[in-house]
């Protein structure tokens, strides 16, 4: 009983001699002074042994005790004391020279901004956020999607061909479907947001870098009803405009069967303006039914399962929103850009 009184008290000791804060300081009461701490339990010891022995070690046991209560006391006031004079000597030496009111201060660039915006609002509709890698192969980038060799499709993406055979720069974040059906089995909601790379001419609305957003939807009975609700509440939700009403075209992609084009009524008019080009009419995704090929090159059965996926240009859903008029801004190091942002 004597050796775990000792032991005890040197723990202590150490413990409060360590302690810079008062935060480490009740930490170290609790541990020792608590319902559920060492004192306690060296009582719970003691009420164990024989009298005799309990006389002995009953007044060691108290002296211990009280020796931490006036131990934790002593060192409370001594940090209250040491904060009270660190104030003073600041008050004391303090530099007003030291401070420049028309400091600049930093923000996130507009792309993390949008990209955090986006990925609230899918993981709010119960998606995760995957990623895939920018270099990829000809298989992920294009077979896997249905898009095989000599395919009319790849001459639609200027690609960017590494020197080593087979790879390249991904031209779309569609890659990253296979890379998620192949990692999870349905049902499985993805969002991908992530740079693509297009061997093409840089112009106000081009860019041979730009960034996409891809959202995949895999389960069964999937249908393009639960296409069309997904890509109504997400551009209503990022617009913040509970009006918006969408325009349904057909229209082609490899990947998907059958494909459509998603216009957006304008979000900012009613009767048109210079951004809608005065049509009310806003082309912001391509979508569709994910192709049985794709499913498949998944290792997912297009006979149980089916899914839909939508795509768009986070690029062009800034320049729609902030009203920006040359893609080439988002990249460049105008801070009388960046800082509106």
């Amino acid at each position: 009983m004597k050796t775990a009184i000792e032991q005890t008290k040197h723990a202590f000791d150490n413990s409060i001699e360590t302690a810079k804060t008062i935060a480490e300081l009740e930490q170290i009461r609790i541990a020792f002074l608590g319902r559920h701490g060492s004192i306690v339990k060296l009582m719970d010891t003691l009420k164990t042994l024989p009298l005799e022995d309990k006389k002995i070690y009953g007044p060691l046991l108290n002296n211990f005790k009280q020796h931490c209560i006036a131990t934790l006391e002593q060192k409370i006031l001594q940090l209250q004391l040491d904060t009270e004079n660190q104030k003073k000597l600041y008050n004391t030496y303090f530099d007003v020279t030291t401070s420049y009111p028309a400091q600049s201060t930093g923000t996130l660039h507009i792309y993390s901004q949008l990209i955090e915006t986006l990925e609230n609002i899918f993981i709010n509709m119960g998606y995760t956020i995957a990623d895939g890698p920018e270099v990829e192969t000809d298989y992920y980038n294009f077979e896997a999607l249905n898009i095989p060799a000599h395919h009319p499709a790849r001459d639609m993406q200027d690609t960017f061909w590494l020197d080593i055979p087979g790879m390249l720069l991904r031209t779309h974040t569609s890659t990253v479907q296979i890379h998620a059906m192949r990692q999870q089995r349905p049902p499985l909601a993805i969002f991908a947001p992530g740079r693509v790379y297009r061997n093409e001419a840089t112009d106000a609305s081009h860019d041979f870098m730009f960034m996409q957003g891809e959202c995949l939807f895999v389960d069964k009975n999937v249908s393009m009803a639960n296409l069309l609700a997904t890509a109504r509440l997400f551009l209503r939700t990022f617009f913040n405009n509970e009006t918006i009403q969408l325009r349904i075209r057909p229209s082609y992609f490899p990947f998907v069967e059958p494909g459509i084009e998603i216009d957006a009524s304008c979000p900012f008019c009613s009767q048109g303006c210079s951004l809608c080009k005065y049509t009310r009419w806003i082309e912001l995704l391509g979508a569709g039914l994910v192709h049985s090929h794709v499913l498949s090159a998944g290792d997912i059965d297009p006979d149980i399962y089916s899914g839909f996926a939508f795509g768009f240009g986070l690029d062009r859903l800034a320049m729609i929103k902030y009203n920006i008029s040359d893609i080439r801004l988002l990249r460049s190091n105008k801070l009388s850009f960046l800082s509106q942002f």
